[in-house]
C-alpha cells in the first residue's frame, strides 16, 4: 500500500471514530428507591425518568447523542444512596443524576456529590436551609408550601389553633421549628400549639387524636398540619372518623399525601380534607392533559397517577436538557452556568424558572381530597420562587443561595462573607 493509501486510511479511521464519539450515549443515573419502604413512592419517580429518556431520544437525544439511563437500586437504605451514587460517578461515569425523595437520602448523597463535582436533580418538597452548587432542588422550599398552607388554613378556614403532627425526621422537625416561628410572629400563642412526632409507621392514634380534639375545647378552631408520611397516615385519618371528627370540624392539611399515596386507599375518611403541593392531576393545561396522557400510555395502565414530585421530575429534566443544549456540553460547570435563569413550562400553564439559588418558581396549590383520590384545586397562587434559607428563622434570615453571583449556597448577608462553599448542614 503506497504512503497516500495509508495516509487516506488512517484519516477515514479518525473519522469513523469520531463519529462513533459523537454517537456515544449520554448517561442518565436514576438514583430512586426501588425496593423497601420507599419503593412505592420513589419507582413512579424511575420510570418518569425512564419516560423522559424516551420521549428525548425520540426528539433526536441531546447534543445529536442518544440519552441512556442507568438505574440503581438504593433500597431504602439512606446510607447506600451515597455508596450507589458514588457507583454512577466513578463506574457508570453518568452527567446527571436525578433521585432522592427523602432529606436523609439527600443529604446522604451531598458530600459524594460535592466531592466528585457530579450534578443531582431533587425532585420532592422539602425542609429548605440548604443550597449546594451540586443539587438543583425542584420540589418545594417551605416557603412554597408550608407557609402559604398555614395562611389558607388561617385566612380561608379561620384556624386559631395549630396541631403541627409529623414523622420523626428531618423534614417534618425543620418544617415544624419554621411553622413554629411563622405562627408566633403572627401572633399565635405558644399554648396554641401542639406539637408532636411519631416515628416510621406509627399506627396507635388515639392518644394523639383525643390530644387534638381536646385543643378545642375552648370553643377556637383547630387545624391539623401533618408532615406525617407513609402508611402511618391511613391510621391518624381512620382514627379521627372514628374520633366522629370531619374536615369540617377540624381540617388536615397534609404535605405528604398525594394522588399517589391515595392511590388504591378507601379513602372515605379522607374526603374534605387538604393537601398542599405545586401540582395536582386535575390542574386544567394543555400541558397537563398531555402529560397525563402521555403517562397513562407509557406505563400502559390507565388507572396509574401523576403526582406533584413527578412533574418536579420532568421540570428538572427538561431544565437539564435546555441548560445543555445551551452549554454545549454536559460537563457539571459549564451546565451550571448555563441553568440558572432557564425556564421551562410546568404542568398548570405557567414556567418554572431556574433560580440563582438553585431553586426554582413554583406556583401553590392547595387541593381538597375527593372520593376518587384526586384533588378539587381551592386555591392557586402565581409562582412563587423558591428561598432556600428561611425568612422565620433567625440564623437563616441573614443567609442568602447565590451560585452564579458568590459562588457561595450560604452567604451571611450582615458580615459579607460565604460561611461555606461545601455542605456540612
Amino acid at each position: 500500500m503506497t504512503r497516500k493509501l495509508l495516509l487516506g486510511a488512517a484519516l477515514a479511521a479518525v473519522t469513523t471514530a469520531a463519529s462513533a464519539q459523537d454517537g456515544e450515549p449520554i448517561k442518565i443515573g436514576v438514583l430512586h428507591s426501588l425496593s423497601g419502604t420507599m419503593a412505592i413512592s420513589e419507582t413512579t419517580l424511575k420510570d418518569t425518568v425512564l419516560m423522559m429518556v424516551e420521549q428525548q431520544n425520540e426528539k433526536g437525544g441531546v447534543l445529536g447523542r442518544p440519552l441512556e439511563a442507568v438505574v440503581v437500586d438504593p433500597a431504602s437504605d439512606w446510607p447506600l444512596f451515597a455508596e450507589k451514587a458514588r457507583e454512577l460517578l466513578t463506574v457508570s461515569e453518568v452527567d446527571v443524576i436525578f433521585g432522592g425523595w427523602t432529606s436523609v437520602s439527600r443529604k446522604s448523597v451531598l458530600p459524594v456529590i460535592e466531592e466528585l463535582n457530579g450534578l443531582m436533580f431533587y425532585p420532592v418538597q422539602y425542609e429548605g436551609e440548604e443550597s449546594s452548587k451540586n443539587v438543583i432542588y425542584t420540589g418545594a422550599a417551605p416557603n412554597q408550601q408550608a407557609i402559604p398552607a398555614v395562611d389558607y388554613m388561617r385566612d380561608e378556614l379561620g384556624v386559631e389553633k395549630w396541631a403541627l403532627l409529623g414523622t420523626d425526621y428531618v423534614y417534618p422537625r425543620t418544617t415544624n421549628n419554621i411553622l413554629d416561628a411563622y405562627l408566633k410572629d403572627n401572633g399565635t400563642a405558644e399554648e396554641d400549639i401542639f406539637v408532636n412526632y411519631t416515628p416510621f409507621g406509627h399506627s396507635d392514634w388515639s392518644k394523639i387524636v383525643a390530644d387534638v380534639v381536646a385543643l378545642g375545647a375552648d370553643g377556637k378552631k383547630v387545624g391539623v398540619v401533618s408532615t406525617i408520611n407513609g402508611d402511618a397516615n391511613v391510621g391518624f385519618y381512620k382514627e379521627l372518623a372514628a374520633a366522629g371528627v370531619s374536615a369540617d370540624d377540624i381540617p388536615v392539611m397534609a404535605f405528604s399525601v398525594g394522588e399517589e399515596e391515595l392511590s388504591g386507599l378507601d379513602t372515605a375518611n379522607l374526603v374534605g380534607h387538604l393537601a398542599a403541593w405545586n401540582y395536582f392531576q386535575t390542574a386544567e393545561s394543555p400541558e397537563n392533559e398531555e402529560f397525563v396522557a402521555t403517562w397513562k400510555e407509557f406505563i400502559g395502565d390507565d388507572a396509574r397517577v401523576t403526582n406533584d414530585p413527578m412533574e418536579a421530575t420532568m421540570i428538572g429534566f427538561n431544565a437539564w436538557v435546555a441548560a445543555v443544549e445551551e452549554a454545549g456540553t454536559t460537563d457539571v460547570d459549564p451546565v451550571l452556568d448555563a441553568i440558572v435563569g432557564v425556564t421551562v413550562p410546568n404542568l398548570t400553564g405557567g414556567t418554572a424558572e431556574v433560580l440563582p439559588n438553585h431553586h426554582l418558581t413554583k406556583p401553590v396549590l392547595i387541593g381538597e381530597i375527593r372520593e376518587d383520590g384526586q384533588f378539587d384545586i381551592v386555591s392557586q397562587t402565581d409562582p412563587v420562587p423558591g428561598d432556600a434559607w428561611t425568612d422565620f428563622l433567625p440564623e437563616s434570615a441573614v443567609l442568602d443561595a447565590d451560585w452564579p453571583g458568590k459562588q457561595c449556597g450560604m452567604y451571611n448577608t450582615q458580615t459579607e462573607t460565604c460561611v461555606q462553599v461545601q455542605s456540612n448542614y
